[in-house]
């Protein structure tokens, strides 16, 4: 079965036209990320050229995807609406909620006890608004999607910041906040400013230990994990047609750590051969025949500093494989340096486990190079020294690995089979023995390595590398093994080098196609219920924000003052506090308690205005909230980077926090805090957030005239009765002014489709 095939199509009818369109209207070459872009625009007749990183498009999507953790907000939000249906195709992806622990069958079936009754709240909901679901054990969402739904050209958004997967498909795909989702899905356009463009050219191959994911590894040293923002990357080059599908969607996956929009490559041969191979030859056909429309103008590739922001090249011949972390994804060094670098700052170097696999690297072309290590090293007399695991993307690769030996190989060195889901890449793994916290190295070929992210545990230090130096690594069991150049002693003491990886892009054998968990949406919707316990610890149904009540924020406490790095999982945490995301209530207990307290460089222990004590951050904001106040949070560069949980804005709206203050944003939360009624502002002078102190009170005044690109006066009440003001910017437009006016951006949607209903069933 092919999805959306007719909308496919449709759209591919149309593109030439309205490319050719846009390009007289612009009267300019066109880079793929335009030609996409501007063939999306919501209601668009006519083009004209678009301001980068300053004007607000709105645009409209293909179609919506979310994973289970995420959609439950989302979907929630949804029924608040009140629409029958969603109005583009939307899916629904059961991966998050699964713990890794003791292999793939018990995992899933523990999985499907603990979780059921968020498992059927999904799929009774999916049902009831003709959203396809996909059980637990199909697999991780962007693998799913980019198996089953991801096209050349298209534009998709979705409710994790690795939606960007989609790219190496040559799809638009953005990571977004549910309530974005809920706007596409209720039909109106989806608001973007629009972005930059960054190009890569990549030139030359790869070859020997080299892969896909070293090529992201090394333009994330480059850009670090702000580089990115507000831009979309557009790989091209030689280097780029060489590369298969599932690589180059590697790279746009891990794209997001760099805070990309997304990234994105253009239409090639190894595009169409992944679409047929996995059964959708009649989309590669239709694609083939507007091939020139999915890839940049000519003119663009020959010139790209004309036509990007900013170009990056990469030799790929010249590359060498890259482990990158600790702590962070944009520490990036070559693996030749690994052993003085590490050595030099003091990293334990004894690996404890090895894990391949994730949504980031779990194609068939990652199993078989990863299997041909594994298999050379058994044959060599060699055994893993690290704990070593493996993730599948989804129950087809993994059903393809089984069949053509490759999970066998990996257990014959040790290694043991997760079920196909997020698992330790979010933190969702049960690993014996970190609650003691201790100093210890593990590496996988995830995308985040965060503290605490993986395992919970603070001093674990996590290191990013392709899952064929994974492999490597946990055979050898230390973190400066360079295969490249190093030996390994075997069982019988004999001196060993592996052998360099092999595999392939594709299974030799095919696809097994048969679309395993997928559940379609019921054609009988009487029947369909969506009961929410009122008593359930895991789902509550939400209540409509208040909206501004038209005055200044006058002595908000200082909730927090958020020092360095400040994640999504350090606003949000994921692991545990997984199966509160259908439950606002309960989860926003987990709201800040990862953030690092800039007055005394601890987590979860915040001065407390009211009781004059040192309290958990949930505790205090809940006591403000208590006594009718709101709050405000400080912090530092990138706050909010990571995950694009929507969890982070609705927690601090929930427990009243008015106000975000920052030095700068990532994207997707800057907007999900919009969205949510909350004021997202940023220092004018960064020097400021050295002006707050702990005991301040926070002064927000002038919003009767709050306005487009009007710095906000801000007045910072200091405990010894001295004041100081400061000023803050934003960039919010005039439609987002209303979003904060409302409440939030969902209570404009419910009245808009009150209104709608009332017009439609005039009372007699």
């Amino acid at each position: 079965m092919i999805f959306d095939l007719e909308m496919i199509k449709s759209y591919y009818d149309g593109l030439p036209s309205v490319v050719s369109r846009v390009k007289n209207d612009l009267k300019k070459p066109l880079t793929l990320t335009e030609k996409i872009l501007y063939s999306h625009l919501y209601g668009a007749d006519r083009h004209h050229p678009l301001q980068r990183g300053v004007d607000y498009v709105e645009f409209s999507p293909d179609r919506v995807a979310m994973q289970d953790a995420t959609a439950q907000m989302a979907l929630l939000q949804f029924i608040q609406a009140g629409k029958e249906r969603s109005a583009v195709p939307t899916s629904v992806h059961c991966d998050h909620l699964i713990t890794a622990k003791l292999g793939s069958a018990i995992d899933l079936n523990t999985s499907n006890t603990t979780n059921r009754e968020v498992y059927d709240f999904l799929n009774s909901i999916c049902g009831k608004y003709d959203i396809d679901f996909w059980k637990p054990g199909a697999g991780i969402i962007h693998q799913i999607v980019l198996e089953n739904y991801a096209f050349p050209g298209g534009m998709m958004i979705g409710t994790d910041s690795h939606t960007v997967n989609a790219g190496g498909l040559g799809m638009i795909a953005i990571g977004v906040g549910g309530a974005d989702a809920v706007d596409v899905m209720a039909g109106m356009g989806w608001e973007l400013k629009f972005p930059k463009m960054i190009g890569v050219k990549l030139t030359g191959k790869l070859n020997g230990w080299t892969s896909a994911k070293d090529i992201i590894l090394k333009v994330a040293g480059i850009l670090t994990v702000k580089g990115g923002t507000g831009c979309i990357i557009e790989y091209f080059g030689e280097g780029a047609e060489s590369l298969s599908c599932t690589g180059k969607a590697t790279i746009c996956n891990m794209g997001a750590e760099v805070g990309a929009t997304c990234s994105i490559f253009g239409y090639d041969e190894a595009m169409s051969k992944y679409l047929t191979a996995t059964g959708r030859k009649e989309v590669a056909d239709l694609a083939d025949r507007v091939r020139q429309y999915l890839t940049a103008d000519p003119e663009v590739y020959a010139n790209p500093e004309e036509h990007f922001d900013q170009i990056i090249e990469i030799n790929l011949s010249q590359l060498e494989p890259y482990i990158n972390g600790p702590f962070t994804p944009d520490l990036a060094t070559p693996i030749s340096k690994m052993k003085e670098v590490a050595e030099k700052n003091g990293w334990p170097l004894k690996i404890e486990v090895g894990l391949i696999g994730s949504c980031t690297n779990s194609s068939y072309e990652d199993l078989s190079r990863a299997a041909s290590i594994a298999k050379d090293a058994s044959e060599k007399k060699l055994t893993a020294k690290s704990m070593f695991t493996i993730t599948p993307g989804s129950e087809q690769i993994r059903s393809i690995a089984e069949r053509d030996g490759y999970l066998e190989i990996f257990e014959s060195i040790g290694g043991k089979v997760f079920a196909n889901a997020c698992g330790p890449c979010i933190g969702q793994w049960d690993r014996e023995g970190a609650d003691k916290k201790e100093v210890n190295t593990v590496i996988h070929s995830f995308n985040r390595n965060f503290a605490k992210r993986t395992d919970g545990n603070p001093n674990t230090h996590a290191f990013v590398a392709s899952p064929e130096v994974v492999t490597a690594l946990a055979i050898a069991g230390d973190l400066t093994f360079n295969p490249l150049t190093d030996t390994l002693t075997n069982t019988n003491g004999e001196s060993v080098k592996l052998a360099e990886p092999e595999g392939f892009d594709l299974p030799p054998k095919g696809f097994i196609k048969d679309n395993h968990g997928f559940q379609k949406p019921s054609t009988d919707k009487s029947n369909i219920s969506i009961a929410i316990d009122p008593k359930s610890d895991r789902l509550q149904a939400l209540e409509p924000f208040e909206k501004w009540d038209g005055f200044d924020y006058i002595e908000l406490p200082l909730l927090i003052k958020a020092k360095g790095k400040c994640t999504t999982d350090h606003i949000s945490m994921a692991g545990v506090w997984l199966k509160y995301r259908g439950h606002l209530d309960n989860i926003s207990n987990n709201y800040m308690i990862g953030a690092v307290n800039s007055f005394n460089d601890q987590t979860n222990n915040i001065y407390n205005q009211l009781t004059k004590k040192y309290e958990p951050a949930p505790t205090v904001a809940r006591t403000y909230k208590a006594a009718g106040l709101g709050s405000v949070v400080v912090g530092e560069e990138n706050l909010g980077e990571g995950s694009s949980r929507e969890h982070a804005a609705m927690e601090p709206r929930f427990l009243n926090v008015k106000a975000v203050l920052v030095k700068s944003f990532a994207r997707i939360h800057e907007t999900n805090l919009k969205k949510q009624g909350i004021l997202a502002l940023t220092f004018a002078d960064k020097d400021d957030y050295n002006k707050i102190q702990e005991k301040d009170t926070i002064d927000i005044v002038g919003l009767s005239q709050f306005a487009s690109r009007k710095p906000i006066k801000i007045t910072l009440n200091h405990h010894n009765g001295e004041r100081e003001v400061i000023y803050a910017n934003h960039s919010y437009n005039e439609s987002q002014i209303e979003w904060f006016k409302a409440g939030s951006a969902l209570n404009l949607i419910r009245e808009a489709n009150r209104k709608r209903l009332q017009a439609n069933n005039p009372k007699p």
